[in-house]
């Protein structure tokens, strides 16, 4: 697709799993213990010392990655997935920005997580992303420079006060807020199980899925930014529901995330009785 389409923001998500060759060599290097089982080890060790076995990024490899390409006006116009190898995803992820004229970025907790990630499967793979780093320019001019919302807007920074507080709940806590489906039948803490059962499509699902929410909670914060009005806000969000009905049988994911939203809109109005 050419860039005529105004692509002006990409919302995206990655979905990622640890890679056992190098948590063994870094974690385990005088130990005779195979790559999986160096995994399974350090996971467990995350969990007794931490309560969480989620592996820090540094540790993993992107499997999956979703971007929501939208207009300049705020209308959704397509959601693919990259799902080829986390060098292809990544590669492809950063051609596709420079494509499509270098589009905000819109990510919940991208500076966290996704972008960090990106850039470490970059330096893994040696692929250069000058135009991301803009290693001459200005701090403020740079793409990274953390309050450059016109770069990359990172909606878990904006409301936590660019990390004055803590925003506990996360996605799934901000897409209820505003009556969104959040979390259906996945979590982030449960990719890597997935992966390693085989069951890479519902990955692909449960990424599509964190990337609308993404966009409604993005909606919301243009309408709290006075960048559209509250009757924009409604037509884009019944606008994308029929683009979701008319894409369901293709993908069977969106009659799932719209099931959840009728559960919970319906919920909502009985509550309010």
């Amino acid at each position: 697709m050419s860039p005529k389409e105004d692509v002006r923001f990409l919302v995206f998500d990655i979905e990622s799993v640890a890679d056992p060759k190098l948590v063994a060599n870094v974690r385990f290097p005088h130990e005779e213990i195979d790559e999986n089982n160096a995994l399974r080890q350090y996971r467990d060790e995350l969990m007794e010392k931490k309560g969480s076995d989620f592996v820090p990024y540094t540790f993993q490899i992107p499997i999956s990655l979703a971007l929501a390409k939208v207009r300049g006006d705020y209308s959704l116009i397509d959601i693919k997935v990259l799902d080829n190898g986390p060098e292809n995803i990544c590669r492809t992820f950063w051609n596709g920005w420079l494509h499509y004229q270098k589009p905000t970025l819109i990510t919940f907790n991208g500076r966290g997580f996704d972008i960090p990630l990106l850039e470490l499967t970059a330096f893994r793979f040696g692929i250069p992303i000058p135009e991301w780093l803009a290693w001459g320019a200005r701090s403020y001019d740079q793409p990274r420079y953390r309050y450059n919302y016109n770069k990359h807007f990172d909606l878990c920074d904006f409301l936590t006060n660019n990390g004055a507080v803590q925003f506990t709940g996360g996605l799934n806590l901000a897409s209820k807020i505003i009556q969104k489906p959040g979390k259906i039948d996945t979590k982030g803490d449960m990719v890597q199980d997935i992966y390693d059962e085989g069951n890479l499509e519902q990955i692909h699902q449960y990424c599509r899925c964190d990337v609308l929410d993404t966009y409604f909670v993005f909606l919301r914060l243009m309408l709290l930014n006075g960048q559209i009005s509250a009757n924009q806000e409604k037509a884009l969000i019944d606008s994308t529901k029929e683009w979701l009905k008319t894409n369901a049988e293709a993908f069977p994911v969106y009659q799932l995330y719209l099931d959840a939203w009728n559960n919970t809109e319906n919920s909502d109005a009985n509550n309010q009785q």
